[in-house]
């Protein structure tokens, strides 16, 4: 206890015995042995109010044991079931909930990882794709200041993600890998990645790249095969051998058909070989008659226009060339769309040329953007001339009903830099994103379209993309979704399609290893976004005649539906809204392909690495006591004993309650019967 609070109770003491006294021994008419009562009832009630008041505490100290926590991370993915130990996994986990003295030395928390990472519900080892690295670095977050030592139960083989072995260079946790999988190597040829472009030009020859691979002590001979539709496009015979392990091959396929067109890769098997799934791999790509020229004009040297072409021509449907306004008159019209990248006064002749052509164009303005002479060129958009700029940033607009535009994060995207001042259209425009200031959201267009007399018109009002691109890199370790959005962009400006109030966002074709999903949006008769709707699809496999009907399901200001379900084949398939008689049809193609079905062995190699580099330890299903009694006997997982403080009341504030107004009601009830007022 403190020393004031200390010196407060002595002072409430104080002044309690006198008022006491002063009450029934000073200047009282009658003077009786039971005022000595009467007094120290006072100085107890008294006493007790300002206790009360003054609320005396004191330290109280807890002690506990902490013990280290064990994380135990068990791989989900279907390779694991493929090689047959889906039930040993399932054993090792019975084993560390059944072990007590593990229990006893850990707290331990379990985990499943895939082509994901969570806590352990269920084990189905139906995941199609594995990274390890992603695990680990989701376990590391999870244990950032804590002892945490992880038995990653698994076979060790990544389909994707960084490299897990070297990761471990850098962990804050030992790592133990208990190996599911056979670790004794076999004769085996295996097809590795197939590199291939997505489209393909009718009548062209497009290039195929094939990593293949050969595990084993012989030269062996095979043959390299390529087919489509029954035909046989390309083969050849191939050798490997201990000193000619991997091979890379490079082959053009001709492309004669328009659409999605299937392609399957073999390699035959030698005699000895165990594995034969990882010998046949599919791709498909889509063969097109038509490309999307796009002319890029500017006056600046830019980082947003290097940005562009990089993004536009990632759909290798599109090309981009640039050019100045000075030689841009002569080229307009080879093009089937204009980007103007910070207009200016030397525009004044490309504006003409496009009016007269009624060329759909993209106009990005921001720090270096003439508008003086931009709001004399044309008539679909007025700036108020104010000569400076400010920061903004993005706010989706959900009732954008030009195409679908998914969330990519454009709130937590840095600020695009744009003139100040107020922006009008003269024309009906569809805003996509709007301008915000802080947390301040205000009604000025950052990204608008406009459609007039057939002619299309898209305008970026800040400069500064290259930022938003290099940021949704950082959130999502590649560039596809931002570049998605800018290829939705072009898509629409350079098409002349009617608006439609149900607008649908697929591929026409997807792999069995990946995600199956399409995006939906629907608008009300104004062209508001309506999230009251019930869209549906119904898709028809082609060879089978079986038909499917999913609802589609609203997330933020789009309808989306998951299709992993779906058999590898041919789709055909119808999106309907109902009571609105709206539907829009289209088709895709699940090629099949698994490729946790690639693996024959554990992948001891990598798993040693990682167990090295984390001073961890190798162990496999039959040596689990082994590493139960080393965990448990490790030095450096001992559990912590920790102390609270904490201050704690010295009296119950309702006890002491409840003794005041007995002492308050014992007082005057013997003064009552002592004939006192």
């Amino acid at each position: 206890m403190q020393t004031e609070t200390l010196l407060l109770i002595i002072g409430a003491a104080i002044l309690s015995l006198g008022v006491a006294v002063f009450q029934y021994f000073y200047r009282v008419k009658y003077k009786s042995k039971r005022n000595q009562v009467y007094a120290f009832l006072r100085f107890l009630t008294i006493f007790g109010l300002l206790l009360l008041l003054i609320n005396p505490k004191y330290e109280q100290v807890s002690y506990y044991t902490e013990k280290p926590s064990l994380a135990v991370a068990v791989d989900n993915s279907s390779s694991i079931a493929h090689l047959g130990y889906d039930g040993v996994s399932q054993d090792v986990i019975s084993r560390f909930r059944e072990s007590v003295k593990l229990n006893d030395a850990f707290d331990i928390q379990y985990y499943q990882f895939g082509d994901d990472f969570k806590s352990l519900d269920s084990l189905s080892f139906t995941n199609k794709q594995t990274n390890i690295s992603n695990a680990l670095r989701g376990l590391e977050d999870i244990y950032t200041t804590d002892v945490a030592p992880v038995v990653l139960v698994t076979d060790g083989n990544q389909t994707y993600g960084e490299a897990y072995q070297y990761l471990g260079q850098n962990y804050s946790q030992q790592v133990y890998p208990v190996i599911l999988g056979d670790t004794i190597i076999y004769d085996d040829l295996k097809l590795g990645q197939i590199n291939v472009n997505r489209y393909a030009y009718i009548n062209n020859k497009f290039p195929v790249e094939i990593f293949a691979s050969y595990n084993g002590k012989a030269t062996v001979q095979s043959v390299l095969t390529i087919r489509s539709g029954g035909k046989t496009l390309h083969k050849q015979s191939v050798n490997f051998s201990p000193d000619n392990a991997s091979q890379i091959f490079n082959i053009e396929v001709p492309a004669t058909q328009v659409g999605v067109r299937q392609y399957s890769v073999s390699l035959v098997p030698v005699a000895s070989e165990k594995n034969k799934s990882n010998n046949y791999k599919n791709f498909a790509i889509e063969v097109i008659d038509q490309k999307t020229n796009v002319l890029l004009i500017s006056n600046i040297v830019h980082p947003d226009v290097g940005m562009l072409k990089k993004s536009i021509e990632s759909n290798r449907l599109r090309t981009v060339t640039f050019t100045k306004p000075s030689d841009a008159i002569s080229k307009i019209n080879e093009y089937e769309l204009i980007i103007l990248y910070q207009p200016d006064a030397s525009f004044n002749d490309v504006y003409k040329q496009l009016e007269t052509l009624a060329k759909n164009s993209i106009t990005i303005t921001g720090e270096y953007t003439g508008w003086n002479a931009i709001n004399k060129f044309q008539k679909t958009i007025t700036q108020e001339i104010t000569g400076q700029t400010e920061e903004v940033q993005a706010r989706l607009n959900p009732n954008f009903s030009a195409f679908v535009i998914e969330d990519i994060g454009f709130e937590d995207f840095p600020p695009l830099v744009a003139a100040f001042g107020e922006t009008r259209f003269n024309t009906n425009a569809d805003i996509a994103l709007s301008q915000s200031i802080g947390l301040v959201e205000t009604s000025q267009p950052l990204i608008a379209t406009t459609e007039d007399s057939g002619r299309r018109e898209v305008y970026i009002l800040g400069e500064g993309l290259w930022k938003w691109r290099a940021q949704s890199f950082v959130d999502k370790r590649d560039f596809k979704s931002f570049d998605n959005f800018i290829d939705n962009l072009v898509q629409y400006a350079a098409s002349n399609k009617k608006k439609s109030r149900l607008n649908l966002d697929y591929e026409s074709f997807y792999y069995g290893n990946k995600a199956v999903m399409l995006y939906a949006q629907y608008f009300d008769k104004n062209y508001n976004f309506d999230a009251r709707a019930k869209v549906s699809i119904k898709v028809i496999n082609q060879e089978s005649k079986k038909l499917t009907e999913i609802p589609l399901l609203l997330k933020k200001n789009t309808y989306q539906v998951d299709m992993n379900n779906l058999e590898p084949g041919s789709y055909k398939f119808t999106v309907s809204v109902a009571d609105q008689g709206i539907a829009r049809s289209g088709s895709f193609t699940i090629v099949p392909f698994d490729i946790e079905q690639q693996f024959l062995n554990a992948n001891v190699k990598q798993l040693q690495l990682l167990a090295s580099h984390t001073d961890g330890g190798l162990y496999n299903p039959v040596s689990l006591d082994k590493l139960i009694t080393s965990l448990v006997a490790d030095n450096r997982y001992k559990p912590i004993q920790k102390s609270t403080k904490n201050s704690v009341p010295f009296i119950d504030w309702k006890l002491l309650l409840a003794i005041l107004a007995l002492l308050l009601a014992l007082e005057w009830f013997m003064r009552k019967y002592n004939g006192l007022t």
